[in-house]
């Protein structure tokens, strides 16, 4: 069902000043880890996917990939002979998915851990002029970190973190670099890796404009 401020938004003259409310959360976690932030409709997926790296704590490491109906977006690929068919998530704005009534699809990323979040555009609304976006808005329990061996790993690693006289502890809390605390999401962190997204878009928007006024 397509968003009524959606439809609101078109027809007042386009979603330039429109922002999407996004929540994501990390399939097959029990307590769930997720996150909520707020993008400008006009952001593509690749900015997404680089707004889910910020608040999910990874490293964009890996390859990732959007499957939405029978399109997948990501690093464009061209040869299935491995892999799905892949179009460039540089291409595809957020605002073309809810013209087409798409609020729900998935994001994977690092095809060997295999991290599946399921993405829901919860609400369009208008941008604040005071707020730079994208912005992190809330979220519960933090990520796993890379390369821990996708969810039977991180079970694992959760388990030896939990437990003192694990056998494995030592080695685990030496590997991650201190100890894990799955309750702890580091807002600190999020909110300045999202302030650098934002960063770059305003000056991707002051060198649209300067551009814009030499050619005119």
């Amino acid at each position: 069902m397509e968003l009524d401020s959606a439809k609101r938004a078109r027809q007042h003259g386009g979603m330039t000043d429109q922002i999407a409310r996004i929540r994501i959360t990390l399939e097959d976690m029990k307590p769930a880890i997720w996150r909520r932030v707020e993008l400008p409709v006009t952001n593509s997926l690749k900015t997404l996917h680089l707004a889910i790296q910020a608040c999910m704590l990874f490293e964009n490491y890996h390859l990732f990939r959007f499957d939405i109906g029978d399109a997948a977006y990501g690093i464009r690929f061209d040869d299935d002979d491995f892999m799905i068919r892949t179009r460039d998530a540089a291409h595809m704005r957020i605002s073309k998915l809810v013209e087409r009534g798409i609020t729900s699809f998935t994001y994977t990323y690092d095809f060997g851990d295999d991290w599946r979040h399921r993405i829901e555009i919860e609400e369009i609304a208008s941008a604040n002029p005071g707020i730079d976006y994208p912005r992190f808005v809330d979220g519960e329990r933090r990520a796993p970190p890379e390369d821990v061996g996708g969810t039977p790993g991180f079970e694992e690693f959760l388990n030896a973190m939990a437990k003192p006289r694990h056998p494995e502890r030592a080695s685990m809390v030496q590997w991650y670099g201190g100890v894990f605390n799955p309750t702890d999401i580091s807002p600190d962190e999020i909110n300045a890796r999202m302030a650098k997204l934002a960063k770059r878009r305003v000056q991707g928007k002051a060198a649209y404009a300067d551009a814009k006024s030499r050619d005119s």
